[in-house]
């Protein structure tokens, strides 16, 4: 379970870092300072957690359900600004602005869980320190990452298609984080149903057939009615022109 966290919480970052690839220089790094004020306002809270609590709270399936869930929401955002922007969806709308506006919330959450790491990973060190260099480091590194990604893939349509794909993987693992190897159901045996089997194929066959015999049908007659219009069109201009 610690692999897949780990996984999806390196996905989160790196489709945030995306996304904030479309936002301008200076207002990524007001982002990042956001993130790194709230690092440094919530490490009174990181140092009262422990190992037992966050293993715990991976185990606990109920906890992992909502969390997928919240995951699934933010997947969807994400869907929704790609889908809008690919279809060229016009900038003054406001559901396209608040597409475009919205960061990736899920950043917050991991960077509790990464401060709650680093302070289990440096046990005498003092945390407010590790807190605070931490928080600096979130500062500086979210517009340097931002940089990358646009020096490193500098066409939008490129980028746009890699942040589709990663809130693809970020929906998945939101998704798997919530198996925990327990079996809801125990399998049964039955006997092979075939008149189900026969009745499903023979739905699935009579449905493509008559699609593919639908397509045959659709496209000679709309190319003869296209045609038409244009010989119409064609007529009445030369009528004009005779005029």
């Amino acid at each position: 379970m610690e692999i897949i966290i780990s996984i999806l919480v390196l996905f989160i970052v790196v489709n945030c870092i995306l996304k904030l690839s479309f936002w301008r220089g200076w207002q990524a790094a007001v982002f990042g300072l956001v993130c790194g004020v709230f690092v440094a306002a919530t490490y009174p809270y990181a140092i009262l957690q422990s190992k037992t609590q966050l293993a715990d709270y991976l185990e606990n399936t109920v906890a992992l359900k909502n969390m997928a869930v919240i995951v699934t929401l933010e997947s969807v955002v994400c869907f929704a600004y790609c889908i809008a922007v690919l279809q060229g969806a016009r900038r003054q709308r406001w559901w396209m602005r608040l597409l475009k506006w919205y960061p990736s919330l899920l950043l917050f959450p991991v960077l509790f869980y990464l401060q709650t790491e680093l302070i289990f990973g440096f046990p005498g060190a003092d945390f407010t320190t590790i807190s605070y260099v931490f928080a600096g480091a979130v500062v500086v590194l979210v517009p340097l990452l931002r940089l990358f990604f646009l020096r490193l893939l500098p066409e939008g349509e490129m980028r746009l298609e890699i942040h589709f794909l990663a809130s693809l993987f970020v929906c998945i693992i939101g998704l798997l984080t919530t198996v925990n190897g327990d079996v809801t159901y125990a399998a049964v045996r039955e006997p092979m149903n075939w008149k189900a089997l026969g009745f499903a194929f023979g739905l699935f066959l009579a449905l493509f057939l008559a699609g593919v015999g639908w397509g045959r049908i659709k496209w000679p007659l709309l190319q003869r009615m296209s045609a038409k219009r244009r010989s119409h069109s064609g007529a009445g201009q030369t009528t004009i022109n005779k005029k």
